[in-house]
């Protein structure tokens, strides 16, 4: 009875391991084999910022409709939460996975440099979404052109105000190179008028929550704060949010960023001012036909820029466009 006994718990012993050994190389490994069905032609994946934020889940969208056009199997991974060493984990286990292109959001940093290199070497082209990384052996740039986007920002800004302005910027991440670019941009037309001035600048983790925070602080530290401008997706949902409930009395001009439903419908209720849109669901699209055609063997020009649009109330075809 006893060798019994111990033979089944053997059995269940190594039952067990095999299930986690399956789930565990599942879980964190991309997989290459759906590629090698006849049903796709290629492999490739996408590497967001953060998995489950709303920009990203409509880059997402665009890629995968344009993937399954085109007969392409398309994984979407990403850090759960915003985390540059998650991600560069994530690129090297698609490049250790063997698939046949990579998208993602370019980060500044040495290690993502040697990735991009090692993904290139072993025949895999590496393209940036979003955010660019110039300094990397990055083949090709897909989306916006930050620092004009900053520009219209600022330009927006401008043009709709008068007399003295405390700005308070709410930015998505500090270290992010396009979240930079666009503060640059904004600041850069801002300089040119006296009457403007930049007083704070907080960072949201590109989270609704963070926007909060940020916002408030911004608040504390200069509570004449006349005007806002987000950076990144929530932030603009997060200064109207706060300045709706504190600044009841004199409402600040707001210019927020991306084409959020919830953005869109703050935008109609006169709550944000305008926002920079951008177009989330092409860039996926063509980050896919422009992988695609480094897969072939053309050479795409290396910078792809993506449309971009001040978008307001007294704009309703834009309006529109970018409620779709």
């Amino acid at each position: 009875m006893k060798k019994i006994g111990l033979s089944i718990f053997t059995a269940i012993f190594f039952l067990n391991a095999g299930y986690m050994l399956f789930f565990g190389r599942e879980t964190f490994q991309v997989k290459p084999s759906a590629a090698q069905t006849s049903k796709y032609l290629y492999h490739f994946v996408l590497i967001s910022e953060e998995i489950d934020n709303e920009y990203w889940r409509l880059v997402e969208k665009g890629a995968k409709a344009e993937a399954d056009k085109r007969h392409i199997h398309l994984d979407y991974i990403g850090p759960k939460q915003a985390n540059n060493e998650e991600q560069l984990t994530l690129i090297d286990k698609a490049i250790a996975g063997k698939v046949d292109g990579i998208m993602t959001q370019g980060l500044s940093s040495e290690k993502f440099n040697y990735l991009v290199n090692k993904s290139v070497q072993k025949g895999i082209p590496l393209i940036t979404v979003d955010t660019d990384a110039p300094g990397s052996e990055r083949q090709v740039y897909v989306g916006s052109d930050n620092y004009r986007a900053g520009q219209l920002a600022g330009e927006e800004l401008v043009k709709n105000t008068q007399g003295k302005q405390n700005v308070g910027i709410v930015t998505g991440r500090l270290d992010a190179s396009n979240q930079q670019l666009r503060v640059k941009g904004f600041e850069d037309v801002l300089a040119k008028h006296k009457r403007i001035q930049v007083t704070g600048i907080q960072e949201s983790n590109i989270t609704k929550s963070g926007a909060l925070q940020a916002t408030y602080e911004l608040l504390k530290n200069d509570a004449d704060i006349t005007a806002f401008f987000g950076t990144s997706a929530l932030d603009g949902i997060g200064i109207s949010q706060v300045t709706s409930q504190y600044q009841s009395k004199r409402k600040p001009y707001i210019i927020s960023f991306d084409t959020l439903p919830e953005t869109m419908a703050l935008i109609r209720n006169e709550q944000i001012n305008a926002t920079v849109g951008q177009y989330p669901y092409q860039m996926g699209e063509k980050a896919v036909r422009t992988l695609l055609s480094l897969k072939i063997g053309k050479l795409p020009p290396p910078l792809q820029y993506t449309k971009t649009d001040i978008i307001k109330k007294t704009k309703p075809t834009l309006l529109w466009r970018a409620s779709r």
